[in-house]
């Protein structure tokens, strides 16, 4: 029934990104909020629906959690509870307003109380997010300052848009967007011919280690669709992309992954039409995975990107355990800096996952090239194995033919610039 739904689904890798979702306005503003007199830096973003919207989000799982984040999850449950629509978010880089006591609550709710006053709403209709220093409150005048020219800036405009998505990043390189596009005639009875669109904007490039990451990935779309089903997408789509991340290793915050839909298409996406929840899974999970793709390759000062893929474990979670074990360890990732085919790290960091794999029956390749199969080294393949982990981009597959659990990580290698250029704040 469900066959070649991706092939419907047009992803815009250059998009500017939550410009593109009709019903939206955007804005990117600077208020130097990292106190270094940078007029030109962008550091404050603004995303408003004037139609009321259904939102989802999920949140850092870390027991430090910031203002912000406990703000935007207290106003998404006055959400799901039927107590408040939503119409929009404000986010900031440069200060994560994380470790900042009562005052950085009063702050990060009078982010939402201001905006909302801007735009005559109500402050629970407004998501917050902050991103960068920890431990340091925020300049609450300059925001204020900025806030008013985002307010006044509000366009749907791609240069806004860009804009918007330039004003999140942190010690990122580049802008992080895309957007998708699907349609499905009405002659399969999906969506009624409509067209849909979701696009988003993300930040990340170090503390990446989920679930999630130092990261905010924020999406938008004009289906019409039931918080319920939305919260449960978009918990599916982050778990196959934004949760299957790593860089360093190190869990922040602040993370955030929020969407918001205004309906403006007019197409409802519903449980009694399957397949219109099948393609917009598949189209949300297809921006999510896009982003999430590109903050692993922004990752700090790395060189080269892993995809891990563990395959035929006992279960998910176990094979998620190793997946973690050896895209974390730090011989695994110095050796892929270094291009080193070192088979002996992978297994040996997948034996400590202590998940009971046995080596006998290990099936372990560099892209398709063998390296153990059934436990034998195929030492002939040493130069092949050379010139595959040589690239800046490479896949490594193992098997443990112990069951039908798999789990996909992408992680990165190690430098000696990610040292030098965290070593200090």
């Amino acid at each position: 029934m469900f066959e070649n739904l991706i092939s419907k689904i047009q992803v815009t890798d250059d998009s500017c990104g939550i410009g593109d979702v009709p019903g939206f306005a955007v804005a990117g503003t600077a208020c130097d909020i990292r106190g270094k007199q940078d007029a030109k830096r962008l550091d404050l973003a603004l995303i408003y629906s004037k139609s009321p919207c259904t939102a989802a989000g999920t949140f850092t799982t870390n027991d430090v959690k910031a203002a912000p984040v406990v703000v935007s999850q207290s106003h998404l449950r006055n959400h799901a509870a039927g107590r408040a629509e939503m119409r929009g978010i404000v986010a900031s880089s440069g200060n994560a307003n994380a470790c900042t006591g009562e005052r950085g609550m009063k702050d990060a709710n009078e982010m939402c109380d201001f905006v909302a006053k801007m735009l005559s709403r109500k402050s629970e209709e407004f998501f917050v997010c902050s991103t960068g220093r920890i431990g340091v409150n925020l300049p609450m005048g300059k925001i204020e300052d900025g806030m008013r020219d985002a307010v006044r800036r509000l366009a749907p405009s791609p240069e806004e848009s860009a804009r918007a998505a330039e004003a999140i990043l942190t010690s990122d390189t580049h802008r992080k967007t895309c957007t998708v596009r699907f349609s499905v005639g009405a002659a399969l009875g999906v969506v009624g011919g409509k067209t849909v669109t979701i696009a988003g904007m993300a930040k990340g490039a170090g503390m990446i280690e989920p679930n999630m990451a130092t990261m905010f990935g924020l999406l938008a779309t004009d289906a019409k669709i039931s918080q319920e089903l939305l919260q449960k997408c978009l918990w599916r789509a982050v778990g196959q992309s934004f949760n299957c991340v790593s860089v360093d290793g190190d869990m922040s915050t602040n993370d955030t992954v929020l969407i918001l839909a205004n309906g403006e298409s007019g197409a409802e996406i519903t449980e009694s039409d399957p397949a219109s929840v099948e393609i917009f899974r598949e189209a949300l999970e297809a921006v999510c995975m896009n982003l999430a793709k590109k903050i692993v390759g922004d990752g700090e000062k790395i060189s080269r990107v892993v995809t891990l893929h563990v395959e035929g474990a006992r279960s998910d979670a176990e094979a998620n355990k190793i997946a973690r074990s050896i895209g974390n360890s730090l011989l695994v990732k110095a050796s892929w800096c270094g291009g080193d085919p070192n088979w002996g790290r992978i297994l040996c960091s997948a034996g400590y996952a202590k998940c009971g794999i046995d080596q006998t029956k290990i099936d372990l390749f560099y892209g398709d090239v063998p390296v153990f199969l059934k436990g034998e080294l195929q030492a002939d393949n040493a130069a092949k194995w050379r010139e595959i982990v040589g690239k800046k981009e490479f896949d490594i597959v193992l098997r443990l033919n112990l069951g039908t659990g798999k789990y996909r990580l992408i992680s990165t290698d190690l430098t000696e610039a990610y040292v030098d250029f965290n070593k200090g704040e």
